[in-house]
């Protein structure tokens, strides 16, 4: 072992600094993965609303609500999946994540309205639910109001020239990423539709919201 790995060792600084790195590791990994569900989720309810599948409108029947309303979800379920997939827009992200969450928590209450019990009804949207506050308390610093941004992003955003080229180069970089992963989950969502459609179709009819 060589005397630098030595003193990095027995340094309690250097052991707190990797400790920080793997805690913002994890952070951004869970903020991604939870990002990721309901970005997709939002993708595909928004292809499924605006087709609009059997199962949209069978399931809007059941639950009481007019079949037009596929098409008010379908179009803010993509501008939901926009916001919050790509930087920037901090202000109509926030907006974005509560529309969210109203979606699924109300979906689930609604269904537990009119009395179905079975968990795959009301507890999936309860998920995504989940999914969406996870999402919106791990998102990072250039995600944030600048009144709930931490205080080192806050520090950056006052540093010299070097700092603000860095942050357009990683600008750049999360609007190709961010683009790309919104262009994927648009792909899956049309790609897979033909084989989820017949699926959810027959677990209509299972359920009795469409006549064999």
């Amino acid at each position: 072992m060589t005397t630098t790995a030595l003193q990095d060792a027995s340094d309690p600084s250097s052991a707190v600094a990797r400790s920080g790195w793997d805690r913002n590791r994890v952070r951004a990994v869970a903020y991604w993965v939870t990002t990721l569900v309901i970005v997709v989720e939002l993708a595909s309810g928004a292809v499924w609303n605006l087709v609009p599948i059997d199962w949209i409108t069978a399931q809007l029947d059941h639950l009481g609500y007019p079949a037009y309303f596929a098409v008010i979800l379908g179009v803010w379920q993509a501008a939901a999946a926009v916001a919050i997939i790509v930087p920037g827009f901090a202000l109509i992200k926030e907006w974005a994540y509560v529309g969210s969450f109203f979606l699924w928590s109300g979906a689930a209450w609604s269904h537990l309205i009119v009395g179905d019990s079975g968990p795959d009804l009301w507890g999936v949207p309860l998920v995504f639910g989940v999914c969406a506050i996870a999402s919106w308390v791990l998102r990072p610093s250039d995600r944030r109001l600048p009144v709930t941004q931490l205080r080192r992003h806050r520090d950056d955003a006052t540093a010299g020239s070097s700092t603000a080229a860095r942050a357009l180069r990683n600008g750049r970089r999360a609007w190709a990423v961010s683009s790309g992963l919104l262009v994927l989950a648009y792909a899956f969502s049309f790609l897979t539709l033909p084989v989820i459609e017949p699926v959810m179709h027959d677990r209509a009819v299972e359920l009795g919201w469409i006549d064999p």
